[in-house]
This record gives structure tokens, sequence and C-alpha cells, in this order.
């Protein structure tokens, strides 16, 4: 089904909305939001699923695919929803989350309830999953942050953890990385989380330590830096190594071997995430090193810059 759903505050116009799902009643599943819903085929995400549930490997979702907004760096970002403010961090490429407040709020408090209204899917945040890659994955962990009622399970390929709010130099960007500040500043959420990312994403090394920008981002944001906590530090349990199957932690880490920062990528990181978010009989969490490459479609792919 395709939808044109007005979003006033994030687009003039309305934001283009496609729902899916394998076959089979919609009664009861759970639903899965999409941000970037435009490379939804390009990721291979209703092959992959269809794979999936065809092998009775998971409970197969309802799917909200979300195009990106007209203004996407103003879209996605990060948001204060306690202070009903976005958080604006300047960049080379421009100022990104200037409308992420309302983009967060929009998504949170008139898609998901317009969707329910429509569709007989189960409800409550355990229930819903939101998911994004790159610049789309630091807002979906926004949302996951902020709004915990909404979304219990959150899915972010390539995080655009990076971003700040004092990009003068390298030692400020470390400084004041929004995510890991919103970290420092607020308490646990009842919120499991999968980050993914690739080993060869970029070679870019702000604090000088020999890992790239792109893993140690994700790796501080879960274990904490000498300045800043991380996920665990607030008390979330990350899993050690735990290819075969999830046990009971809060936080998953996919590193990807010789991923990169493209489409390709995030496809070959869709079946570990999928399988965590909906099992069949299993509990949600453990963490994920490697993706069997049966798993992967077989999709040409475009390539994708960093935001």
């Amino acid at each position: 089904d395709d939808w044109n759903i007005p979003a006033p505050g994030v687009s003039a116009t309305p934001l283009h909305v496609r729902v899916f799902a394998t076959p089979g009643a919609l009664r009861d599943r759970a639903t899965l939001y999409v941000n970037d819903g435009q490379d939804a085929d390009a990721v291979g995400l209703a092959d992959t699923l269809a794979s999936l549930a065809r092998t009775g490997s998971i409970a197969a979702p309802v799917v909200v695919a979300i195009d990106m907004p007209p203004d996407r760096m103003g879209a996605y970002g990060f948001s204060d929803r306690a202070a009903r403010r976005a958080i604006v961090a300047p960049t080379r490429y421009g100022v990104v989350g200037s409308r992420a407040q309302a983009y967060s709020e929009w998504l949170a408090h008139v898609l998901v309830p317009w969707v329910e209204a429509r569709y007989p899917v189960r409800r409550g945040a355990t229930s819903r999953a939101l998911l994004g890659w790159s610049l789309g994955a630091a807002n979906a962990f926004n949302v996951g942050w902020q709004y915990p009622d909404v979304f219990g399970r959150v899915g972010a390929f390539s995080p655009s953890l990076w971003l700040s709010t004092e990009p003068t130099d390298d030692a400020s960007v470390q400084r004041t990385r929004i995510a890991q500040s919103m970290l420092a500043r607020g308490a646990p959420r009842g919120l499991h989380l999968f980050l993914a990312v690739g080993t060869d994403e970029e070679t870019s090394d702000r604090d000088g330590d020999g890992i790239n920008d792109a893993l140690d981002d994700v790796r501080e944001l879960v274990d904490g830096s000498l300045s800043m906590p991380g996920l665990r530090q607030l008390g979330y349990r990350i899993e050690p190594d735990a290819p075969a199957r999830h046990r009971g932690g809060d936080v998953v880490v996919y590193e990807l071997p010789g991923g990169i920062h493209r489409q390709s990528s995030w496809a070959r990181m869709l079946p570990a995430f999928l399988r965590w978010a909906y099992p069949r009989g299993a509990t949600v969490s453990g963490v994920v090193r490697s993706a069997s490459p049966a798993d992967t479609p077989r999709r040409p792919v475009a390539r994708r810059a960093h935001l």
C-alpha cells in the first residue's frame, strides 16, 4: 500500500510511506518502521524478509517504509524531547538536524497512530522497531532513546555518531558528539539496540588510537570513553560474542568484516538484525560479529555518501 501523509513542520508536501508484508494475515503482527524507505529495494528488504519467513527463521513484521523527507539533513538527526527542541549539528555538508524534533514527533505521535488505526497490527513498544542507516540510523537511535514508550527496539546501521555541536577541530568533535552526550545526561531507557558497522567504512581517526572513527564511535557509544559513559556504564547488558543465539542482553554490536558505507553492506547486515528483532521463540539480545553469505540478497546497489 502506498500512502502520502502530511507532515507539517517536516515537509511542505506529504511524505510518501509504503506499507508491505509477506503473504498472510496482518493481524497481531509486529511492525518495522524504516527511515530512508526509498532504499528498501536497494538493501533487499522485501526479499530478505520473504526468505527468512519462508524458512521459519523470523516472525515477519509489517514494514512501514518512510521515504526520506525533502530536507533529509534537516529531518534526520537528534532532538531533545523534554525540551521540545532539535539538537543542531553543524557539518561541512551543512546543518544537520534542524527539523529533527518535528520529524521525531511526527514519527512517534502521528505516523504510528495513523498506521495502527488502519492496520490490525500488534500495539505497544515491544512490538515496534525502527531501523535506519547512516544519517537515518542516527535518527533511529535518537527516536529510540527519546521515545522508548513508542519504540522498544532500534536497528542502527552505520550510524552517523560523529555528529557534534562543536566541529571546530578533532578534539572538539570528540568532546561534543551528540549521541554520546545524550547518554552522559540521561538515565537508562528500556531500549533494545542493534548497532551495526562495517570495518572498512572509513580511514579517519580523530583520536589517533589506530581505530577508524566509524568503528570507534560505535564502540565508545557502547563501552564509553575516558570522558563519557557508554551504554555499559548505564547498566545495559552487552553480550559477549554469541553468533549462534541471542541470550538476554540489551545491546548487539555487529561489526561486518569488510563492510563499507553503502547499501550493499547494509543489505548484508539485514538478516542478523531481522533474526534479532523478530525471533521465533527466542529472547531479544545478543552480539553478532559476522553474517552468513547465504543470507545476503544478490542485487545491484548504488553508492551512498556518509550522510
